[in-house]
């Protein structure tokens, strides 16, 4: 999901003539290395504007979302009840998941119901990853891991199992892990509908908007060379669940 915040121009302001930062925050997975990558190599004019881009983990970008640090934000959908007095949804840059989600994963086979009695390792509480683990089980027993050291940490015996976003979803079977519970794919049965992956904005001045939304939307079309030719933060776009 995307977000924007409110800049400290007058109403009346004028921007002709100059050229105003954008700052833009997303995370390095290969999702989001697909949909900016537009931007991030000028494939993409955006003349009077300019972006900044800022890579972090998504429980740091839903975090920072919370103090407005970005005018636009990559988050998790979890996360915009608690920002939407500073961000407003955007309408392009969201996505779905269909059929696949974060997952549950251990080094041993537990059964559904005895894995809602371990301790899991977290991506972060504003994670759509960790509310969707809340809803499967409520009240069950976590403690946040960055994401990447949840699979190792987990390997170590340090916890009995995690749960896992991004390309660790395709790679957790080479570990030895066994994928106890995939959320999207329970979350999918219980309610029929996709997993929400949304991209969130902040209130950006109006005139900034009209020049900038445009810029923002077509970023896709410019993102689809061959993967080869995409550079080093890129891969499979589907790769993973955001988070």
């Amino acid at each position: 999901m995307t977000v924007a915040s409110e800049i400290s121009k007058a109403p009346g302001s004028s921007f002709a003539g100059q050229v105003r930062e954008i700052t833009v925050a997303h995370s390095p997975d290969s999702d989001d290395a697909f949909m900016f990558y537009g931007l991030a190599t000028n494939k993409v004019r955006t003349p009077g504007l300019h972006f900044t881009h800022t890579l972090c983990d998504i429980e740091t970008l839903n975090q920072k979302a919370r103090e407005g640090v970005y005018d636009v934000s990559a988050i998790s959908f979890h996360a915009y009840p608690y920002v939407q007095d500073k961000y407003a949804l955007m309408s392009c840059g969201g996505s779905v998941g269909e059929g696949y989600g974060p997952m549950i994963v251990s080094p041993r086979p537990f059964t559904a119901a005895e894995i809602k009695t371990k301790r899991i390792a977290v991506p972060g509480t504003l994670t759509t990853a960790y509310l969707a683990l809340q809803l499967f089980a409520p009240g069950i027993e976590t403690e946040v891991v960055p994401f990447d050291q949840i699979i190792p940490q987990v390997l170590e015996g340090k916890y009995e199992a995690g749960l896992i976003i991004h390309e660790g979803q395709l790679t957790y079977d080479k570990s030895g892990l066994h994928r106890i519970v995939d959320l999207g794919k329970w979350w999918g049965k219980v309610t029929g509908l996709s997993r929400p992956r949304p991209r969130v904005r902040r209130q950006v001045h109006r005139h900034v908007c009209q020049r900038a939304h445009p810029r923002l939307r077509p970023r896709r079309q410019g993102s689809r060379p061959p993967p080869a030719r995409h550079g080093p933060q890129s891969g499979n776009h589907r790769a993973g669940s955001k988070g």
